[in-house]
């Protein structure tokens, strides 16, 4: 290699790509520069076979020589050399004639195909940068110029206005934005003001940036019209909003979004006010309808009379536990024999209390199904049981504000006396298939046959609603005990019937009074009522005609007629029963049970005992 020589061998060497020196006639490498000798692994860079870094055959390479022969110069991108590392390598060889001693020899530079491709993407993914950074700058100085151009503009708007860029980068925000939300134009450009002020629902849920109608307003190029959503102050306060998010375009190339919103808080404050008016006026306006049904119930039933009548010792202390309860907000509970005037005691404590101008509601614990009873007492929602076609306030709420009569309380089913307590005492009512609670205020009174210490004992009635309700226990003492009242009740009575008959009072003798004293009113004043009126409607002179022993225990009828009234025969068995059940020490079963005696069923003998609220006191 010393003694070749050749005027390019310098240029050769100096140049940055793999060039080689060969003779072709003896397929020689006669000299190489260092970066072919790296290409092809050549340990010394002259005196090696070129044929051995051709993998597919020196075929395509003496083609190619011959053409360089032939031309001067020459190239191609048929021929492959094999790497050092053995792969082959995809080239383009470029040859160009050269005069040797002993004949022509060839320049010959090597390009690599894979190099050239790995250049050309990497050129390219620069040239996308490059264009990529052009078209931010220029989006960039686009919204700068908008905002330039109009920022007097968007901050005399009274309504919120901001912009995004495609990246969701704010970029411009007026002056009502900021105020509303809290957040100073600094806090917010060139930052992502969905995670600032758009990052949750109202309900505390997150609110991804995919699911933002800001966002497919630019993604889409579609304009949203938000008529309820919530964006985030600065101090962590929501505010209620309704926007519109409108894609906009520089040059025809979308650019971002402008979104232009409106604090609504107060309207939908004031929108929930005005529900919540709507519904309370809603059950009032119920609630009203409800109790005016309820009070025109109760005045076409027309009770025997309305007004506690008599001037005995009796009805005198009843008058005076009147007067100290009625002005309390105490729980009463009156006790006595049915028709001894336990409603009218109810309503006069209503009507001396402080709670007069609210309704007095009555209800009757028994004897109707468990679930009618619960549905009247509590109310009910509409859809809550097959037949609810509508919303029904229960007697607790109409009584809100004034007083429940709890009539016949022991009648109540155990699993409804806990439910009513529970009520009470938290001072608040869920009707069936509602799940919110009303509250509540009222006072109740309760009454009863039965002595609730003994049903309560016995597990009949729960204890604690006896404790609930007895804090201020009044008695009614019965007919039969205060015969000096029967003379001004009957004469208030026969008024009352005779005005619902369009008569004239007949007059009462001193004989019949003398026999209405005598009898024993097992049916208490309701009984004395009925025979007041049905005398009324006999009495066709002059004079009041009733049908009543002369005297008690007597079979001897008056002169109008010789059969025993219903009232007389329920008497004469109630006496006979407390004889019985007297005459066998109270012991109802068994052979010497008064059952026996009296030739019945025991279980017969429970249930006639029950319903004459009889105690153990009536035949001790």
């Amino acid at each position: 290699m010393e003694d070749m020589s050749h005027p390019d061998d310098s240029r050769a060497r100096a140049t940055l790509a793999p060039v080689l020196l060969l003779d072709p006639r003896r397929d020689l490498i006669l000299d190489a520069n260092d970066d072919a000798a790296r290409l092809l692994d050549l340990t010394e860079p002259a005196g090696s076979q070129f044929s051995r870094h051709l993998p597919d055959g020196p075929a395509q390479m003496i083609v190619f020589c011959d053409e360089v022969a032939h031309r001067g110069t020459a190239w191609t991108r048929r021929v492959r050399l094999a790497a050092r590392d053995g792969t082959a390598l995809d080239t383009e060889l470029r040859g160009r004639i050269a005069d040797g001693p002993d004949g022509p020899l060839i320049w010959l530079t090597i390009v690599d195909l894979h190099e050239i491709e790995l250049r050309s993407e990497i050129a390219e993914a620069a040239e996308i940068q490059r264009a990529g950074l052009f078209e931010w700058h220029r989006a960039q100085t686009f919204f700068a110029e908008l905002e330039r151009q109009n920022q007097l503009i968007l901050n005399a708007a009274g309504e919120g206005i901001y912009g995004v860029n495609a990246d969701g980068k704010t970029t411009f925000v007026n002056r009502a934005a900021q105020e509303m939300l809290g957040w100073t134009a600094a806090d917010l450009l060139g930052r992502d003001i969905h995670s600032m002020i758009h990052h949750h629902h109202l309900s505390g849920e997150v609110y991804p940036h995919h699911d933002c109608p800001i966002y497919r307003s630019f993604r889409h190029e579609q304009v949203h019209r938000i008529e309820d959503e919530v964006f985030w102050r600065k101090d962590g306060r929501p505010i209620r909003v309704e926007y519109v998010s409108t894609p906009i375009y520089d040059s025809q190339v979308l650019a971002g979004a402008v979104v232009i919103f409106r604090d609504i808080t107060e309207r939908k404050e004031n929108e929930r006010r005005l529900r919540e008016a709507l519904d309370e006026v809603a059950a009032l306006r119920d609630r009203l309808e409800q109790e005016n049904a309820y009070l025109q119930e109760a005045i076409t039933s027309e009770r025997a009379h309305h007004d506690i009548i008599g001037t005995s010792p009796a009805i005198r202390q009843v008058l005076a536990r009147i007067e100290m309860v009625s002005r309390t907000t105490a729980n009463v509970l009156v006790t006595g024999e049915p028709g001894t005037g336990k409603a009218l005691v109810a309503a006069a404590i209503h009507k001396d209390s402080d709670r007069r101008r609210r309704p007095l509601i009555h209800f009757k614990c028994g004897p109707a199904a468990p679930d009618t009873l619960e549905s009247e007492l509590f109310g009910y929602m509409r859809g809550a049981f097959p037949g609810a076609l509508r919303d029904m306030p229960g007697k607790l709420e109409l009584a809100h504000g004034g007083t429940l009569h709890l009539d016949d309380v022991a009648e109540l089913p155990l699993e409804l006396q806990g439910q009513l307590l529970a009520t009470l005492q938290a001072g608040e009512v869920r009707r069936l298939g509602d799940t919110r609670a009303r509250a509540i205020d009222i006072r109740v009174i309760a009454s009863t046959s039965r002595d609730l210490a003994r049903e309560a004992a016995a597990g009949r009635f729960r204890e604690d609603l006896f404790f609930h309700l007895n804090v201020f226990p009044i008695h009614c003492v019965p007919l039969r005990d205060r015969t000096d009242d029967i003379p001004p009740l009957a004469g208030h009575l026969l008024k009352l019937a005779c005005k619902r008959l369009n008569r004239r009072p007949p007059v009462i003798t001193e004989g019949t009074m003398r026999m209405l004293r005598a009898y024993p009113w097992p049916g208490n004043v309701r009984e004395l009522a009925n025979v007041i009126e049905r005398g009324a409607i006999l009495s066709s002179g002059g004079k009041l005609i009733v049908e009543l022993h002369s005297r008690p225990g007597t079979e001897r009828r008056n002169t109008s007629s010789g059969v025993m009234t219903e009232a007389e025969i329920e008497a004469l068995r109630r006496r006979n029963l407390i004889a019985g059940l007297r005459e066998c020490g109270g012991r109802v079963a068994g052979p010497d049970g008064a059952a026996a005696r009296l030739g019945m069923k025991s279980t017969t003998l429970y249930s006639r005992i029950k319903a004459l609220g009889l105690t153990e006191s009536d035949w001790r």
